[in-house]
């Protein structure tokens, strides 16, 4: 912002309980420094301070942090003001332009981060414009991803655990959807922790136990198989050992459960809140893309149309587009290794699904395997960056998926 023809820039290096602030004119000159308490008293200094050098609703002070998180940042980003996310790594090169001697301070750290606004504001991105909805969902939408993670990590300690001493329990899974995770599995392992109490198991507790997880169909089927597993021969352990483990067992599964109920109760918050989002039809109208997924890629993509000028820009930050290294005659095209790896991963995952409801993204897939020789994570990559592309444009104009239009038939293929 300008006082008295003069651009003012903020720095603040942040900490859990206190921040350095400096502010820095279009010479470098440094023209104030702080060191306020990371509370509502502390926030009202800064706002104060920065109001002293001209920070207006109209024209605030641009501010530089190397976090994009936190009460802090809510309350710089009330308003217009441009908050720049600083990645720490590239703060640290920034350091080497100031001082070669490698010393380094909290009050030195905040002056350059101001001054990379000073000299290099416009090769940085500011925090996107998102609404509050689209906030929102995306802390519903990392949470239950995050959960999801958890409660993968849980069942496959289990299962490690349990081919220890406890073959049978995964035997009888096995044929189960999801497994360990599945409300029976974990009810059963409750009912006999041991494969010595799982053989002494009746039909009628078995079936019990499966009523009381909740199922409602092929109930006396299941008892009856799952007790022939139960009652097969396996090796065991001592009996001592079995209970320690046992033991052992029991105490994971009760991790277990605490992160399958997360996932759970996080995926009813995120079904209730994605569709009130304007976007919400515009994802779901592409192939793959159901809510938990679409409001993945909505949490990651945000509602600013106006962050990524292009679909260029887009694909880059999902690491779909390939990059390119050329040094003299040496040239190589690789996958791209800094990304949104939430994203990313989000985007796989619509890869992988997005042909068995595209006729067109099947047919792409299988060109880039067959015609091209691309390994199959290497062609799923490509069918995301293509898709990424369209969804780009598709929200842009509020458009949503057509299949012909996205993946247009060849006439001589038609004919």
């Amino acid at each position: 912002m300008e006082r008295e023809d003069t651009v003012i820039y903020c720095g603040i290096d942040w900490a859990e309980r206190t921040h350095d602030v400096a502010l820095v004119d279009d010479t470098g000159q440094l023209l104030a420094k702080r060191h306020i308490t990371d509370d509502a008293a502390g926030y009202k200094i800064l706002l104060d301070l920065l109001a002293e050098y001209g920070d207006t609703a109209e024209h605030p002070i641009p501010v530089a942090i190397e976090t994009s998180r936190g009460l802090l940042v809510a309350v710089l980003r009330q308003g217009k003001r441009k908050v720049f996310a600083i990645n720490p790594m590239a703060a640290a090169r920034y350091r080497d332009r100031h001082s070669v001697s490698r010393k380094k301070s909290d009050p030195g750290d905040a002056l350059v981060l101001a001054n990379i606004l000073r000299t290099d504001m416009h090769a940085h991105r500011p925090l996107p414009g998102d609404s509050d909805l689209a906030r929102a969902i995306a802390v519903l939408a990392r949470a239950q991803q995050d959960a999801t993670w958890n409660r993968q990590q849980g069942a496959n300690q289990l299962r490690s655990l349990l081919r220890e001493y406890y073959p049978a329990a995964l035997d009888a899974v096995a044929t189960w959807t999801n497994g360990l995770c599945r409300p029976e599995a974990r009810e059963l392992l409750r009912t006999a922790p041991t494969p010595a109490r799982a053989a002494r198991l009746s039909r009628t507790q078995i079936s019990a136990a499966l009523k009381r997880a909740g199922r409602k169909r092929g109930i006396e089927t299941e008892a009856g198989r799952i007790r022939e597993v139960f009652r097969a021969e396996y090796a065991h352990q001592p009996p001592l050992v079995e209970g320690a483990l046992g033991q052992q067992m029991l105490a994971l599964l009760v991790q277990l459960e605490a992160a399958c109920t997360a996932a759970d109760d996080l995926a009813k918050a995120v079904e209730e809140a994605f569709p009130q989002h304007p976007d919400a039809d515009v994802i779901l109208s592409f192939p793959g893309l159901g809510v938990q997924l679409g409001a993945r890629v909505l949490a990651e993509l945000g509602d600013d149309h106006s962050r990524f000028a292009d679909a260029r820009g887009l694909k880059a930050y999902a690491g779909s587009s390939p990059i390119t290294r050329a040094s003299g005659k040496k040239s190589s095209i690789t996958r791209r290794r800094i990304k949104n790896d939430r994203l990313n991963h989000a985007g796989y995952l619509w890869a992988f699904a997005a042909p068995n409801g595209s006729p067109g993204a099947k047919a792409h897939y299988r060109r880039r395997r067959d015609a091209h020789g691309d390994w199959h994570a290497a062609a799923l990559r490509n069918l995301f960056n293509r898709l990424l592309g369209q969804l780009y444009h598709c929200i842009q104009h509020h458009q949503l998926f057509d299949e012909q239009t996205a993946f247009p038939t060849p006439l001589a293929a038609a004919a």
